[in-house]
């Protein structure tokens, strides 16, 4: 090989798009490889039946990919999926891939029963990627239960309305796993409804789904205030579940709060100079309310000179600084979300909110993808963030060509994640074929 390292001189370049063989974002390789082994396609197939007479209607197996593989490399709307029919990706993802206009006929004909059709489609992905290795097994799983806000602009969008935050949107409700980032259940919601909305009937079947899933160990659920529901707490209570759940400065935690004797409150050592926290137990109505109290010190005190109080319930029996120390980690929800809102839920496309309910399971099922391809293919490494996954993993442009009846996959030599490309794809290759 000839080493040239000359520069060619940018404004010389003659630029011409007439190379049938590239794949512009070859990586995805990754992705449909333990696609295919986890069986999403034929599963989206035999699940997702939707009306014979409604448009679009025909190979949702197929559409269902497309909007994955689109996803996945970081489209936020329908028309990001066409560059899936650039060049020869078609031919390396499985053949014939639908339009941005037939994606968006397909999504506009589900219902909210079809949705759900989705949703069995997540729980079964799910069940298999930690059959595969992805899963807690009977290791302990912590989940984070929150909703966010889904920001859209326009007028003519089904469902949306203006929440706590004063934007306009939707009202999403997920539950994610703590320690890898996978979203485990999603609901779309219209954008006035309240946070606990819908929550008890939610997390009956995240209860069932985790179980079907293999999920064996102790498991923990952790939400914040708004979820505080007593309906919720005795369905964990007779499910086995722990759960750390904070709640509302009410009357009568405020009193519980007062008759702490000063000489429990143990200061948190990790806490920033610039304030102070302590935290102490109590009970009330039989069960453990850990409280943490903070202010602020020094120059800053004026504006935060009293303690604020942060409560909330559990059923753990772990000493208490662990207990508080864990509940205050249910913030890595956040990560989860930011991930989603990065890709393809930073949009909602349709004005169809069905079409939209699809679009977030969907979402949701190309952001696991991800994280399994993680899990699966390099594992004991670092949960990277979505987009960093992307640009070492997927982006890098390849060349599709065949000799001698063997297709070869050309990618950018010295690439600098290579090694993890390599080893990633041997692992997902030797996982079984779907049945």
């Amino acid at each position: 090989m000839v080493q040239d390292d000359e520069p060619v001189g940018l404004d010389g370049i003659r630029v011409v798009f007439d190379d049938e063989r590239i794949v512009s974002d070859a990586g995805v390789t990754l992705v449909a490889t333990l696609a295919q082994r986890l069986g999403i396609e034929r599963f989206a197939q035999r699940w997702v039946r939707l009306r014979r007479e409604r448009p679009g209607a025909a190979n949702a197996g197929r559409k269902v990919m497309a909007l994955i593989y689109g996803m996945v490399l970081g489209a936020d709307c329908i028309d990001d999926c066409e560059v899936l029919r650039a060049g020869r990706t078609r031919r390396l993802l499985g053949g014939w891939l639908p339009a941005p206009s037939t994606l968006g006929t397909f999504l506009r004909a589900f219902t909210f029963g079809h949705v759900r059709q989705l949703d069995r489609l997540l729980a079964e992905t799910l069940a298999r990627a930690w059959r595969a290795g992805a899963g807690p097994g009977s290791e302990r799983l912590v989940v984070d239960v929150d909703s966010f806000v889904g920001e859209v602009h326009g007028y003519k969008k089904e469902g949306v309305g203006f929440s706590y935050t004063k934007q306009r949107g939707y009202h999403p409700m997920l539950a994610s796993r703590a320690d890898t980032g996978e979203v485990l259940h999603v609901r779309l919601r219209q954008g006035q409804a309240a946070s606990p909305r819908g929550v008890v009937r939610f997390v009956e079947e995240l209860i069932a789904r985790v179980q079907r899933a293999g999920a064996s160990g102790v498991k923990l659920l952790r939400a914040d205030s708004a979820f505080w529901n007593n309906k919720l707490i005795a369905r964990l209570e007779a499910a086995g579940w722990t759960y750390s759940i904070s709640v509302r400065l009410q009357f009568w935690v405020k009193d519980a709060v007062a008759q702490i004797p000063e000489s429990d409150w143990q200061p948190l050592e990790d806490y920033p100079e610039e304030g102070e926290a302590q935290i102490a137990e109590t009970t009330v109505k039989g069960r453990r309310l850990i409280v943490r109290r903070t202010r602020l010190l020094g120059p800053q005190a004026e504006l935060w000179p009293d303690w604020r109080h942060f409560p909330f319930i559990t059923n753990r029996t772990e000493p208490l600084a662990v207990v508080e120390a864990e509940h205050r980690q249910h913030a890595v929800v956040e990560l989860t979300i930011r991930d989603l809102k990065d890709q393809a839920l930073q949009h909602f496309p349709s004005g169809h909110f069905n079409a939209n309910g699809a679009w977030t399971a969907i979402a949701c099922l190309a952001h696991n993808l991800l994280r399994w391809t993680s899990l699966i293919g390099l594992p004991g490494e670092t949960i990277r963030a979505a987009r960093t996954l992307r640009r070492r993993l997927l982006r890098p442009p390849g060349r599709l060509t065949r000799t001698a009846r063997q297709w070869t996959l050309h990618l950018p030599a010295r690439w600098p994640w290579q090694g993890d490309f390599i080893r990633a794809l041997a692992r997902i290759r030797a996982l079984p074929a779907v049945g």
